[in-house]
């Protein structure tokens, strides 16, 4: 499976980085990954197929509403996961970042798993490192970052307590 996967990749990789799909993978992507996982309780995620995938809960950061996404992560050793708002190369940062400065204690959502976090922006410093790491998990990723003409903001979301298995909801 690894190597279907590891080709799959290969193949896909170089896609995600044309201007088609970052125009075409915001509006569709969301809606698609919603779907799924309303049919599956939260427990298949399209993107998850090729990188590991986390669903983020977050607080609105002037709402106070709680908003949820799915995200590409790049494991960071002891539990810890790195998340990018690329936000398809777009030229704003995504909500669930802004709201992450807002409100850094959140939920994720990992195979089932849901765990309270708390986010920490990268520092500039780190930044070169983290990327590095990101980029050995899905080469040519930075290339979002270039391609949007901002920084893009970057966390470790650090778990504080494990909050049980996913259950599936109604309404999800």
């Amino acid at each position: 499976m690894t190597r279907v996967v590891d080709v799959v990749r290969q193949l896909i990789a170089p896609l995600s980085r044309t201007r088609a799909f970052r125009t075409a993978g915001p509006i569709f992507l969301p809606p698609f990954e919603r779907l799924l996982s309303a049919l599956t309780g939260g427990t298949v995620q399209v993107s998850a197929l090729l990188v590991p995938s986390l669903t983020l809960r977050t607080t609105g950061a002037k709402s106070g509403v709680t908003r949820e996404v799915v995200l590409m992560y790049t494991p960071d050793g002891h539990g810890r996961a790195i998340v990018a708002g690329s936000n398809f190369a777009g030229d704003r940062h995504p909500a669930w970042s802004t709201n992450l400065l807002a409100h850094p204690d959140a939920e994720i959502s990992v195979r089932g798993r849901r765990l309270a976090v708390h986010a920490i922006l990268v520092t500039d410093e780190e930044r070169d490192v983290v990327w590095a790491r990101i980029e050995r998990q899905w080469p040519g990723y930075r290339a979002y970052e270039r391609a949007s003409g901002r920084v893009v903001r970057l966390f470790r979301v650090q778990p504080v307590r494990e909050l049980g298995r996913q259950e599936a909801r109604p309404g999800r």
